[in-house]
C-alpha cells in the first residue's frame, strides 16, 4: 500500500511563514524533496532519519528535471508513508505543483496540497508595500516574468496588463526587467508610476530599490540587486517609504552561524530571526543518549532518598525524567525534602514542564556558580545525584566531595562531533558572527576546519561565546573572543550579540 505525498508550500524564505499543517507534516516526513530557494530554513525541522533530496534548480544547473521529480515522488510513495514535496512559496503559484499533482493522480498515488504564502504578497509586505490599499489599489495581478516579452507566441499579454489598473506583481522577472518595463510602457503604463524590486524578501539579506517604472531597471543594475526578487508596479509601492518595518530590525543583514546541536538550534535561530538576523544552522555536535548509563537504574529506584539532585542542562532533565517514566513513576518519586538544583533558567524551565520547581538557581550559570549557590548549605554527609553529560568538567562533583557530600554522578548523554561539509563551512566563514554555546561546539567546529580555514577564522566572522568556560576553550585554541555573554544563557548570548551589532 502506497503512502501519501504532501505538496507543501514552504513560503518565501522566512521559515516562520510555513503553515501549522505544513510544519506538522514536515516533521513527520519519511522523505522530503525540497527546492533550492525558500526552503533552507526549514530543513532543520525534518526528522534526523528523514531522507532529504535536493531537487532545486539554479541558473545553469538542474538537480532533477520536472519529469524526474514527478517519477521520484511516485516511486517514494511506494515505500514511504509520508512523502513531502517542499516547495518555495505556494505550490500552485508558478510552482509547477499542479503538474506534480497531475502525475500523482495519474499514478493512483494519494496526495494532499498544503498551500503556502506566496512571495508575490510576502516580499512586498516585508518591504512595507501592501499589494492593495483602499482608495489607491483595489486589484492585484500576479504574473511571471520568466517568459521573454520579445518572444513570438508568448502567453503573457504585456500590453493588456499595462491597461489593468492596480498593482502588478512580477515574479522571476529580474533577468528581463528592462524589456518587461519597456513592454508595459509601450502598452500605456505610466513611466512615472512607482515601482519597487524586493530581493530576498522576508530574509535578513532582504533589500529593495524604489524607483519608477521607467528608471527601475537602471536603479537595480546600479545597486546590484538581482534574483530572486519580486517586482511591484503600482501606486502602493510608494508606501514603502512610510511603512517599511522589517528593515528596522536590529540584526537586519547580519548572518549568524548557530553551532548548537540540530535539535536545540531552533530556539536560538528563532530569536535571531525575530530580530532580523539570518541564522545559518551548522550543527557541530549532536546529543547522543548513552545506552544504559551506569548507575541510572539504581538512582531512579532510590531517587527519593537523595538530599540534593543537580541538573545542568535541558538534556539531562529530559533523559532523567524519561528514565523515571520508563520505570513507571514520575516527579512524585522525588522526596519533598529533596533540594533540586538547576544550573540556569533554561534548565529550570524544563524542570517546570516536568512538574518540578527548582529550589536553587545559581547567579552564575556554570559549575562554579552551583558551588557558590550551595556555599551556605551543609552538604557534609548529603547524598547528591548529579545527572549530566559524559564530557562535563570535574569541577562540580569534586567541589561537592571536598565538602563531604556523597556524589552519584550519572552520565546520561555525550556530545558527538557532527562533521561539517566544506561548502557549508565556507558559508559559515563568510558570515558576520559564529556563536558557540558550549566548549564541545568549539572543539567540534574547529575539528572540521581545514588548515587555511582555521587561519582565516580569526580575521573572519566575529566569535560569540556563551560564557567564560566556552571562551577559555576558544582562547586555548588561539582564537579571539569578540563577544561574551554576561548572562550565560541563550537570551544572554543574544543580548551580547545585539550590543555588539549596535556598536558596530
Amino acid at each position: 500500500m502506497s503512502g501519501t505525498v504532501y505538496l507543501i508550500g514552504a513560503g518565501p524564505g522566512d521559515p516562520g511563514l510555513i503553515t501549522v499543517r505544513g510544519q506538522a507534516l514536515l516533521e513527520a516526513a519519511d522523505v522530503v524533496f525540497h527546492d533550492r530557494l525558500g526552503t533552507e530554513g526549514l530543513i532543520g525541522r525534518c526528522r534526523a532519519d528523514a531522507r532529504l533530496v535536493n531537487v532545486g534548480k539554479a541558473p545553469g544547473r538542474v538537480a532533477m528535471s520536472q519529469d524526474e521529480i514527478n517519477a521520484s515522488l511516485v516511486e517514494a510513495a511506494e515505500t514511504a508513508e509520508v512523502v513531502v514535496r517542499l516547495k518555495g512559496g505556494d505550490p500552485f503559484v508558478f510552482g509547477r505543483g499542479s503538474e506534480e499533482a497531475q502525475a500523482l493522480s495519474r499514478a493512483g498515488v494519494d496526495f494532499e496540497v498544503v498551500p503556502g504564502v506566496t512571495s508575490a504578497i510576502a516580499a512586498p509586505a516585508y518591504a512595507g508595500v501592501p499589494v492593495t490599499h483602499r482608495g489607491v489599489s483595489t486589484t492585484l495581478t500576479i504574473v511571471t516574468g520568466h517568459e521573454d516579452p520579445d518572444k513570438a507566441g508568448e502567453q503573457t499579454d504585456w500590453a493588456a496588463l499595462a491597461r489593468v489598473p492596480g498593482t502588478l506583481a512580477i515574479l522571476m522577472g529580474m533577468g528581463r526587467l528592462r524589456n518587461i518595463a519597456a513592454a508595459l510602457m509601450s502598452g500605456g503604463r505610466d513611466p512615472a508610476e512607482p515601482a519597487i524590486a524586493v530581493q530576498w524578501g522576508t530574509m535578513s539579506r532582504q533589500r529593495s530599490v524604489l524607483a519608477t517604472l521607467e528608471t527601475l531597471a537602471d536603479r537595480v543594475e546600479h545597486e546590484g540587486v538581482g534574483s530572486p526578487a519580486v517586482v511591484v508596479v503600482g501606486p502602493t509601492a510608494d508606501l514603502a517609504e512610510e511603512i517599511a518595518w522589517f528593515a528596522t530590525r536590529p540584526l537586519i543583514g547580519r548572518r549568524v552561524v548557530v553551532t548548537r546541536a540540530r535539535a536545540q538550534a531552533s530556539a536560538l535561530s528563532e530569536r535571531l530571526r525575530l530580530l532580523g538576523g539570518e541564522p545559518i544552522e551548522l550543527p557541530s555536535i549532536r546529543i547522543e543518549p548513552i545506552a544504559q548509563p551506569a548507575g541510572l537504574d539504581e538512582a531512579v529506584t532510590s531517587i527519593g532518598d537523595y538530599d540534593i539532585v543537580v541538573l545542568t542542562s535541558v538534556n539531562g532533565v529530559d533523559l532523567l525524567f524519561d528514565a523515571l517514566r520508563e520505570a513507571g513513576t514520575d516527579a512524585r518519586a522525588l522526596s519533598s525534602e529533596t533540594s533540586v538544583v538547576a544550573i540556569g533558567p533554561g534548565t529550570a524551565g524544563r524542570l517546570a514542564e516536568r512538574g518540578v520547581r527548582a529550589d536553587v538557581i545559581p547567579e552564575r550559570f556554570v559549575a562554579e556558580g552551583v558551588l557558590e549557590a550551595l556555599a551556605g548549605t551543609d552538604v557534609a554527609g548529603a547524598r547528591v545525584l548529579l545527572a549530566r553529560a559524559e564530557d562535563a568538567r570535574a569541577t562540580l562533583p569534586d567541589g561537592l566531595r571536598e565538602r563531604g557530600a556523597s556524589v552519584d554522578e550519572i552520565h546520561l548523554y555525550r556530545s558527538v562531533p557532527e562533521p561539517i561539509a566544506a561548502d557549508a563551512m565556507s558559508e559559515a566563514l563568510a558570515a558576520d558572527y559564529v556563536t558557540f554555546t558550549a566548549s564541545s561546539t568549539v572543539r567540534s567546529f574547529l575539528g572540521s576546519l581545514e588548515a587555511d580555514q582555521r587561519a582565516a577564522l580569526g580575521d573572519g566572522p566575529r566569535l560569540v561565546s556563551i560564557g567564560p568556560v566556552t571562551s577559555t576553550t576558544l582562547r586555548e585554541a588561539g582564537l579571539p573572543v569578540h563577544v561574551e555573554a554576561q548572562e550565560h544563557t541563550i537570551p544572554g548570548l543574544v543580548d551580547a550579540l545585539l550590543a555588539d551589532a549596535a556598536a558596530d
